[in-house]
């Protein structure tokens, strides 16, 4: 079992920064996992931001690559989402998920995720 926990929300203006974090905490012992974030805005579907394999590697949706950096620390449990060049419809909640494999779908969607933590909100005026 995993339990995700996200942080580092908040307001920014246009133009601006944010890093999110999610502390991953694994209770079922060894495996790998395929992590990833999405977001959701008001009257949208949940979407993929990005994931990151196992061992990694990181992919980003189109609509925020070139902007945002998917990372994360094995020593430490943690996923990061750095969101540069914020623009108003990154505005969301953002929330980290996790699924059990070393790699992740090239289709990531909600029903391919089985973990998810609460969510962060963004916003971004």
């Amino acid at each position: 079992d995993v339990q995700l926990v996200e942080s580092g929300g908040g307001s920014v203006q246009a133009g601006g920064s944010l890093r999110l974090s999610c502390q991953v905490s694994r209770y079922s012992g060894f495996g790998t996992f395929c992590l990833a974030w999405f977001r959701q805005a008001p009257g949208n579907e949940r979407e993929a931001v990005g994931t990151i394999d196992d061992d990694g590697k990181p992919s980003a949706a189109d609509s925020v690559k070139g902007r945002f950096i998917i990372s994360k620390d094995n020593v430490n449990n943690t996923l990061y989402l750095q969101m540069n060049n914020l623009k108003p419809e990154d505005t969301a909640m953002y929330y980290c998920a996790a699924r059990g494999g070393p790699r992740c779908p090239a289709i990531s969607t909600t029903t391919t995720f089985v973990w998810w933590g609460q969510g962060t909100q963004v916003t971004v005026s």
